[in-house]
């Protein structure tokens, strides 16, 4: 059912209509990763499901997101696992394995792609990478980082790494970039934290004159870290502005277990769920479906995860849905 998404734009369908396509999706993911995986087989036996079809979302059984730092979860025979995903879990907790054949890696990236060309336009860029190159170097074993900046490749006319293989601001390598790119339209990628503290934090110790103004920075994840150094979106965006006067943003929300459904930040700063995505948020206490703009833990469903049962993840994530289809942003 998956190409009956690719025909419609991914922003394009209002809550009952998506929530159909959507529904049809995930029940039959739920079937397929129940016959093609025995420990999700048995996990679903253990929690009671019967096998009956769901027949709303928040029917579609969701295992917990730490299951895949314990537990080698797929529904794919070994000679077809083409990568593995892993989530960037600071040095010396567990992290997420996940396992990818070609076709759900194929897919992932096109959706990405379709879902950000929605924000920056389909037109190939030139794209400034805040990190190292040595990030991608282990095409087998990717880390969220080295998926993402591989998954832009795409979107790129030409990628050039901004920092070191140690992690230092390559000064030259930036100044020739936006002598060369910077009068026109370009990318600008890096998760914030790497943002805040290699490219930031070094413009401003080295007091350089750095105009990003034609770039649109895309970020991704690290905003735990920052939040250890009270660091706010608002705090991060003026900072920005301030030293390198970037003004257009495209944030998003995402994870290694759920690779290629992003929820990308409109220019009101609301997160959004496209065609291939919801959310659901929960209580703490039971896990009962919260009321619009109460505040729970965050569920994740996706229509992409074909190799591995990913589509239906209960995340240790805090969030609230603040609306449906009622944007300003159209």
């Amino acid at each position: 059912m998956i190409e009956d998404f690719h025909k419609l734009p991914p922003y394009s369908l209002e809550k009952d209509e998506k929530g159909q396509l959507l529904l049809g999706e995930l029940n039959q993911l739920t079937e397929w990763h129940r016959t093609q995986c025995a420990e999700y087989a048995a996990y679903l036996e253990a929690i009671g499901y019967t096998g009956k079809q769901a027949k709303t979302l928040d029917e579609i059984p969701f295992v917990p997101i730490r299951i895949f730092k314990k537990i080698k979860l797929k529904s794919i025979p070994d000679d077809k696992v083409f990568k593995i995903m892993m989530s960037s879990g600071t040095s010396g907790q567990e992290q997420s394995k996940i396992y990818l054949d070609k076709e759900t890696a194929i897919l992932q990236q096109k959706v990405l792609l379709r879902l950000l060309g929605e924000f920056v336009g389909y037109k190939r860029l030139p794209m400034l990478v805040v990190d190292s190159r040595t990030t991608i170097s282990d095409r087998q074993l990717f880390t969220t980082r080295g998926a993402t900046i591989m998954g832009l490749d795409f979107m790129a006319k030409k990628i050039v790494f901004a920092l070191k293989d140690n992690m230092d601001l390559n000064v030259d390598v930036l100044i020739d970039f936006v002598n060369t790119y910077g009068n026109e339209k370009f990318l600008l990628f890096g998760f914030t934290f790497m943002i805040w503290q290699h490219l930031l934090g070094e413009i401003e110790r080295r007091n350089l004159k750095i105009d990003l103004s034609n770039g649109y920075l895309l970020t991704a994840g690290g905003w735990k870290k920052l939040k250890n150094e009270a660091v706010s979106n608002k705090d991060f965006k003026r900072r920005c502005e301030e030293l390198c006067r970037i003004k257009h943003y495209v944030d998003h929300y995402g994870m290694a277990e759920q690779t290629g459904c992003i929820y990308a930040e409109c220019e009101y700063g609301h997160l959004h769920a496209s065609i291939y995505s919801d959310i659901i948020i929960r209580r703490y206490r039971d896990f009962s479906v919260c009321e619009r703009g109460e505040k729970g833990f965050i569920q994740v469903l996706s229509s992409l995860a074909h190799s591995y049962p990913g589509h239906s993840i209960l995340t240790e994530d805090e969030g609230v849905i603040l609306g449906e289809d009622d944007c300003p942003c159209g």
